[in-house]
């Protein structure tokens, strides 16, 4: 979890008005639907999926808090940033395993991820949010036939016709257009914050990006991004 840690302290320094996660923060691996009955799946316990995603926000939030307890003390303006999570598809299996076992209604649910405790408002799974000219999600889709937006950044961009933000696709892309009426749009991919190899990628898929993004400027949809990989923040920020 040293790369949550990297980024908390990445945080700290920079202070952006906003932080958005882009979701799938709580894995959720017990609760997966591609795994139940297979021998990858023995031992899995949603508790100890709740409570690992916990530890790992608590070390992503642990700078933030230390710098406000900090700020109270001396007294000094506290440094308080709005704070949005997009519910991903990993975290809204949640949502579908109650859907299928209806005996857990009440008992589980995105209450128990603690998100608002932590300080996130917390959006629906696939419900974009506005953002100064800039709409997120965890993905977005053809509103006709519900499926995600495929091919290239290009692509998606063209098919939402503005500027837009998304996590849920591994790796990192980036295009930008000017209207005619000079308005520039830009659309990000933005999907792995992570340290580990996937196994069901493979040994030829898993050297895709990892970073996170700093948006800098942003004003109706346009900004000037910052992208930083991995290797510089854990450089840079343990």
């Amino acid at each position: 979890m040293q790369h949550l840690e990297a980024c908390g302290n990445y945080l700290v320094e920079k202070r952006p008005d906003v932080i958005i996660h882009l979701g799938d923060h709580f894995d959720m691996p017990s609760l997966s639907t591609y795994d139940m009955g297979k021998k990858s799946a023995e031992g899995r316990r949603v508790l100890k999926d709740i409570e690992a995603g916990q530890v790992g926000m608590e070390r992503l939030l642990g700078p933030l808090r230390a710098l406000q307890a900090q700020q109270r003390a001396n007294k000094k303006k506290v440094y308080q940033p709005r704070m949005e999570f997009l519910l991903g598809n990993h975290e809204q299996r949640i949502e579908r395993h109650v859907e299928c076992h209806p005996e857990l209604d009440g008992s589980l649910g995105y209450d128990d991820l603690c998100l608002e405790e932590f300080g996130w408002t917390v959006n629906p799974f696939l419900k974009p949010i506005d953002i100064d000219g800039i709409n997120y999600a965890h993905y977005f889709y053809n509103p006709l036939s519900g499926r995600p937006y495929g091919g290239t950044i290009n692509n998606k961009l063209n098919k939402i016709k503005g500027s837009f933000t998304m996590g849920h696709v591994q790796g990192f892309e980036l295009a930008t257009e000017t209207t005619n009426s000079g308005r520039k749009i830009w659309g990000m991919v933005a999907g792995s914050f992570y340290m580990h190899r996937e196994n069901y990628k493979g040994w030829q898929a898993n050297d895709h990006w990892h970073g996170v993004v700093m948006k800098h400027e942003v004003n109706n949809g346009d900004y000037s991004p910052c992208v930083v990989n991995m290797n510089y923040l854990l450089r840079k920020y343990l």
